[in-house]
């Protein structure tokens, strides 16, 4: 048995997110008061995806706890429906941008504690790409707007340079992707492994 249900971990991990992006609200940068404000930053995005995720899993764990035993089939379809948004949330959010961002330790608790069915691999892919060519296009979008680059390192490099590193990031994106259906996949196969063994009558 867990010294901490999973249950619990999640509320701790969600309120640490929250906690989180109230304080990166609370610092006074000049670059949070320009076009964008922190919308500009992949970071804060990621909070805010890891937040909306983990709300999501404390609110199925809810659901859970309360459709057990009710026999009610809609509120079983709610919470069918509430699991897969999770799951599509992980596999094409939470984790490759987690990863990306390095909020990694709290996406792998999420993940040994749960299982998580990825999506078809590609419809995740496409979801992933769809994600990563429109941040590229708001961080050229707010360039076209203010004339600055939201990371200055792309006001030293030439144009080509700057096609190969977004698409570059896109490619990065979709390996980690399906790094987190390999290793989702590899944790569970792992854990059906060793629940079949000690299924397995002992050989006196």
């Amino acid at each position: 048995m867990a010294l901490v249900p999973c249950q619990v971990l999640r509320v701790a991990i969600l309120l640490s997110y929250c906690s989180i992006l109230c304080n990166y609200k609370a610092i006074e940068m000049p670059s949070h008061q320009t076009y964008g404000g922190s919308w500009k930053f992949l970071t804060f995005i990621d909070l805010v995806i890891q937040a909306v995720f983990f709300g999501i899993c404390v609110l199925t764990d809810l659901s859970s706890l309360l459709t057990r035993g009710s026999g009610n089939q809609e509120q079983e379809r709610q919470l069918k429906k509430l699991i897969s948004l999770r799951d599509w949330m992980l596999a094409v959010l939470a984790f490759p941008v987690g990863v990306h961002t390095t909020v990694l330790p709290f996406i792998l608790i999420e993940m040994r504690t749960s299982h998580h069915a990825y999506p078809s691999r590609s419809s995740g892919l496409a979801a992933i790409c769809t994600f990563s060519v429109g941040y590229i296009l708001w961080v050229c979008w707010v360039h076209h707007i203010t004339g600055m680059w939201v990371y200055p390192f792309l006001e030293h490099i030439g144009p080509g340079a700057r096609i190969i590193f977004f698409a570059s990031t896109t490619i990065l994106m979709n390996f980690l992707y399906l790094l987190g259906e390999v290793l989702n996949s590899y944790i569970w196969d792992t854990q059906r492994s060793m629940e079949e063994e000690k299924e397995k009558p002992k050989l006196e």
